[in-house]
């Protein structure tokens, strides 16, 4: 024992400064001295970068090989333990980190012993706050045990404020205590705290990761631009990486970059699930993403191969998550290129539209296709159908978005029954409530923003002047996105108003600099000027 404790004093002395593994640098440059065993510290360093850019089971299995070499490394016990915490997702597998943690000891206390130094019993500590593994904290719920998490990892990064990752993992546990979305106070402190390892190293994933995270909103995101440009630099080798930085690039309505951004992590991710052997994720969140950015630039036919490829996948048995990115991708596609058709060239495999995820987005998008067709019978068939939806469990966010929905339905029905103003009415209410709801980052959470629904309809009863305020209030939390600036330019071009018109063509433009040839939507239409 005497020996053992001697070789791990010494393996802390000789880490100080050690660098990542060569075959680690693909995933960015970090310094975590500990007191595993040399021969362990790649897979050990290779394992807290993985954790940094959200590759968790990429991350536990280098965590798992360090253990091999070192069953004794507190530390790999620990990185292990931390995949089954996803903050920013608010997922937690509370059961499988135990497991992990009672690998290297069966109790708390225990565990405590095999650390080497005071520092790693601290990283220790935290975690057992964080999983409910220690007498302090086994009976609380999450929430509770997210705040004394984030407590001890403020007091770790104070003790040691040297430890870039002890600041950084603070940051991230800051981060893991907005509940309820997206609060701006909250996410500034946790800005603040990885901005000091940002500043003295540009090269650390997880600094740029949660800068990035703490500033991808519509207000915050130019002073996360400088992270999102460096990131798919310093972590070439993370999917996630590279699909991250559009985070900010969505919320400044930056297309190009969105798509190049997301065609870069589908590539990295099918690369590194064909290496393992792993079933390709060709209907999931980077290519959701991709098929957005692909909308707002007018690209219609790249936009169809990525949901012709999702679709043949939920042929076979979907999850859950590859149903509902399917179905988001069908109603985004025909209401963002206003292709009424496609709702009937891809559709779900029975050839209806099956009850679960995803469902409300579909028939909206059906909704919207029948009052523009004038088929008032339709719009009421779909609104009977969200209401036996409505019937069924739904978490806090998915029930308010679903009455925004409601909301936008009644509206629709309404105009079409000559009840203008009640029309106007329920549509400003749906745009209040979308406002009021914490910004969440990517594409618009409903099938159609409630502002760009709002500005249609004033369009349509050539209110041109409370129609490009709606638009304007859009593009306050969709930036850029296309079918806003067509309504925005023609509203602006009603009032008479050339030079901001001009300077809304140019802009629209921009966006489809891309656009198909033959792309017949009314904003390519109005773009080009027509």
């Amino acid at each position: 024992m005497t020996l053992r404790l001697r070789n791990r004093t010494l393996a802390v002395l000789a880490l100080m400064l050690v660098p990542v593994a060569a075959s680690a640098q693909l995933l960015g440059r970090i310094s975590f001295p500990n007191s595993g065993v040399e021969a362990a510290q790649a897979d050990f360093l290779e394992g807290v970068l993985y954790l940094h850019n959200f590759e968790y089971e990429d991350a536990a299995r280098a965590f798992r090989r360090a253990q091999d070499i070192d069953s004794g490394f507190a530390l790999a016990y620990w990185g292990e333990a931390m995949t089954h915490n996803h903050p920013l997702w608010n997922q937690q597998d509370r059961e499988a980190a135990r497991s992990v943690l009672g690998r290297l000891a069966p109790s708390a206390r225990e565990r405590q012993d095999k650390a080497g130094t005071d520092r790693e019993r601290a990283y220790l500590s935290a975690v057992e706050l964080l999983f409910g593994t220690d007498d302090a904290s086994e009976s609380l719920g999450k929430l509770e045990r997210d705040e004394l998490y984030r407590h001890a990892m403020r007091r770790l990064a104070e003790a040691y404020p040297e430890d870039h990752e002890a600041t950084s993992f603070y940051a991230l546990s800051i981060l893991g205590t907005a509940h309820e979305g997206r609060d701006f106070a909250t996410y500034m402190r946790a800005a603040a705290v990885a901005q000091q390892v940002w500043d003295v190293n540009r090269e650390h994933p997880g600094a740029a990761h949660y800068l990035i995270h703490s500033f991808d909103d519509p207000v915050h995101a130019p002073l996360g631009l400088p992270m999102a440009r460096a990131y798919s630099k310093i972590a070439p080798a993370a999917a996630h990486a590279q699909h991250m930085t559009s985070h900010i690039f969505v919320a400044l309505g930056m297309w190009d970059e969105v798509v190049a951004a997301n065609e870069v992590a589908r590539k990295v991710q099918t690369e590194r699930q064909a290496e393992l052997g792993e079933r390709l994720t060709v209907c999931g969140h980077y290519p959701y993403w991709l098929l957005y950015g692909y909308l707002q630039q007018g690209r219609a036919k790249d936009a169809g191969v990525v949901l012709e490829t999702c679709e043949a996948r939920v042929e076979e048995e979907p999850t859950e998550g590859e149903l509902w990115h399917f179905r988001a991708m069908r109603a985004r596609y025909a209401i963002d290129l206003e292709d009424w058709s496609s709702l009937e060239r891809w559709t779900d495999p029975d050839g209806q539209d099956l009850p679960g995820a995803g469902e409300e987005l579909v028939l909206f998008a059906r909704a919207y296709a029948a009052w523009r067709a004038g088929d008032v019978g339709h719009v009421r068939k779909v609104r009977a159908s969200l209401n036996e939806l409505e019937a069924a469990p739904w978490p806090q966010e998915a029930d308010e978005l679903l009455a925004i929905t409601r909301l936008e339905l009644d509206a629709l029905l309404d105009l079409m029954s000559d009840r203008p103003d009640r029309s106007l009415d329920l549509l400003r209410k749906a745009a209040a409530a979308e406002h009021a709801l914490p910004y969440a980052f990517g594409p618009p959470q409903l099938a159609k923003p409630a502002s760009e629904l709002l500005g249609e309809v004033l369009a349509s009863r050539g209110q041109w002047s409370e129609a490009r305020q709606a638009y304007v209030s859009q593009l306050e939390r969709t930036p850029q996105r296309s079918t806003s600036l067509s309504g925005l330019l023609v509203a602006t071009r009603a009032l008479g108003d050339l030079s901001a018109s001009e300077e809304l063509a140019r802009r629209l433009d921009e966006n489809l600099r891309f656009a198909d040839p033959e792309a017949d939507s009314e904003a390519v239409d109005a773009g080009r000027g027509e």
